[in-house]
């Protein structure tokens, strides 16, 4: 007798995703971009089959890229130093003209150019299009102070227009993390947090953000990882110390996400290949999950 179980494995994985299939059709999914899964080859091929795949399905994806990476090499080629503050760029006119070029120019096309090569309809945009993210100088406080971080921007007002017309038809919108204020004055905004606000404008189902982490764990030294968070618990886990350094804005914008329309934010370790479906599609995930309360999509759902 033809031995059929490896096949039925495969079902048995389709059969499990088919719940989530059908609570997610036609909702928005905003995905930051960003980590060693922009520079690892095998990892970019596999996050773009996993977004081309969540729009043939039935989804709305729409992706928010950083570029760290490139705008790094372009700026040490013309020999231009960087400063960092609480983990944001200092940004002269030089450097936010060099990240506008390689942000805009470089590295949102070559996303547009593999989803579109793994047969998505992507469509790359930037804050300035359609003035879909206005802004004005973001001042960053340390100890107390403001301290300025030049053209560094802090997000005033999301034009989505743009992104539903996009995304509620054929299309992938990608989206470089450029903004301008009311003279026209461009900004470098930081990628996690476009993410978010986009998330919350777009009344998005799911924000993920994938980074090069595992997730929450449950304690510092811990290889165990929290797949599902509420509010109040990462608050407390805040309190205890257990999430800390650069964990901690991460979380803040996830619960920023849920407590303003969000159903779902995830932080997923990008270096995992098909990370994106993983998380979304499975029980039990890979990474954390963050809600305002535990609701189950399914009744069978383990949270």
């Amino acid at each position: 007798m033809t031995d059929y179980s490896e096949i039925i494995k495969k079902a048995e994985i389709l059969i499990e995703a088919l719940p989530y299939i059908q609570a997610l059709n036609g909702k928005t999914v905003v995905i930051k971009y960003g980590g060693n899964a922009m520079v690892n080859e095998e990892l970019k091929n596999s996050v773009m089959e996993d977004i081309t795949l969540l729009k043939f399905i039935g989804m709305n994806p729409v992706v928010v890229h950083g570029g760290g990476p490139d705008i790094n090499k372009v700026l040490k080629y013309y020999d231009i130093r960087s400063e960092f503050v609480n983990g944001l760029r200092k940004t002269d006119e030089q450097t936010v003209e060099v990240a506008q070029m390689v942000l805009v120019g470089k590295t949102n096309k070559e996303i547009v150019s593999l989803l579109n090569r793994k047969g998505g309809k992507a469509v790359g945009v930037s804050g300035i299009d359609g003035q879909l993210l206005e802004c004005e100088k973001h001042m960053e406080m340390v100890d107390g102070n403001p301290v300025d971080l030049g053209f560094v921007g802090r997000i005033t007002k999301i034009n989505t227009h743009v992104l539903e017309v996009l995304a509620r038809d054929e299309y992938i919108p990608v989206v470089a993390p450029i903004g301008t204020d009311a003279n026209g004055q461009s900004y470098n905004i930081n990628a996690d947090t476009v993410a978010a606000e986009l998330a919350c404008a777009l009344k998005a189902e799911k924000l993920m953000l994938l980074t090069d982490v595992e997730g929450v764990k449950t304690a510092k030294d811990s290889d165990q990882i929290l797949h599902a968070l509420t509010v109040r618990e990462v608050h407390q886990l805040i309190a205890e110390g257990i999430i800390v350094g650069g964990m901690i804005p991460k979380v803040l914008g996830c619960i920023r996400a849920v407590e303003n329309g969000v159903g779902r934010a995830h932080i997923v370790d990008g270096r995992i290949p098909h990370c994106i479906l993983l998380e979304i599609f499975t029980n039990k995930g890979i990474g954390t999950m963050i809600t305002r309360e535990l609701m189950r999509y399914f009744d069978k759902e383990n949270l």
